[in-house]
């Protein structure tokens, strides 16, 4: 009796990615079954290189927020579990050989996370609460999918399901230097702001400046960001910035009204 072992899919949510999905793509290609990429409107050669691996390539340019562009993206994938996946990151050797181990096992409602290790601005960052970033990444496709969050979106997780941390890391190219850095973080700042004040949330000046140097601290002094050298000083003082520009950000959309003409 032949036993059918769990199919597994890589499913990739990208816009303007080709400096960074080929070399992504070729860490899973031969070992997966499926590769599933969904695009938001790239205007690079972002589908040309996701052709060459895959012809599971789809598009959706009317941009609906982080979370349910992912949960589009796995209603496109057919396989038994679904490891989700940047652009910029890149499985390694162990950390392919545990997601195997993973998929073979198929423990019933458990779904697993990776730890990342980032590189940053010329230096992988082992601190600033950024190692072991650990993301919850894969499991079965029918147990869960991503809430609708339109930023910062997360895995549905419940009671009845169990999570199990990975061995190997993904290693992850965040940043391509500082001005990368400042339109990513923009972008997610608006949409922060946006989600809260759909909620009806609202913020003030001195809640972002609080929110900084809170940021700041933590990241430095309590993360020991300090070990990671002058990288470690300036991520914590661009992850500060950020935060303080999200809740200026609300501050701006919620209080302040145009001149009456």
């Amino acid at each position: 009796m032949i036993v059918r072992q769990p199919t597994l899919a890589v499913a990739l949510i990208v816009k303007n990615e080709a400096k960074h999905l080929e070399a992504c793509l070729n860490t899973v290609q031969g070992w997966v079954d499926e590769i599933v990429v969904l695009d938001s409107g790239s205007t690079d050669d972002t589908e040309t290189v996701a052709r060459q691996f895959t012809d599971k390539f789809f598009s959706n340019t009317n941009w609906p927020g982080f979370g349910p562009q992912r949960r589009l993206a796995q209603s496109y994938v057919e396989s038994d579990y679904v490891l989700w996946l940047d652009a910029d990151e890149r499985i390694t050797p162990e950390l392919r050989s545990s997601i195997q181990n993973a998929v073979r096992a198929d423990k019933p409602n458990t779904i697993y996370q990776i730890s990342r290790l980032s590189w940053v601005f010329g230096r992988f960052i082992r601190h600033c609460g950024w190692y072991p970033d650990r993301v919850l990444r894969l499991y079965p496709t029918q147990l869960t999918q991503y809430n609708d969050a339109l930023v910062h979106e997360k895995v549905e997780v419940t009671s009845s399901m169990a999570v199990e941390t990975l061995s190997g890391d993904a290693i992850h190219y965040t940043y391509d230097d500082i001005h990368h850095y400042l339109v990513k973080s923009a972008g997610y700042a608006k949409a922060w702001a946006e989600q809260r004040q759909q909620r009806g949330k609202k913020s003030s000046i001195s809640q972002g400046m609080i929110h900084a140097m809170g940021c700041f601290l933590k990241m430095y002094v309590i993360k020991a960001g300090f070990l990671d050298g002058k990288q470690g000083f300036l991520l914590s003082l661009l992850s500060a910035h950020s935060t303080f520009v999200k809740y200026a950000d609300l501050w701006v959309k919620t209080n302040t009204t145009p001149p009456k003409d």
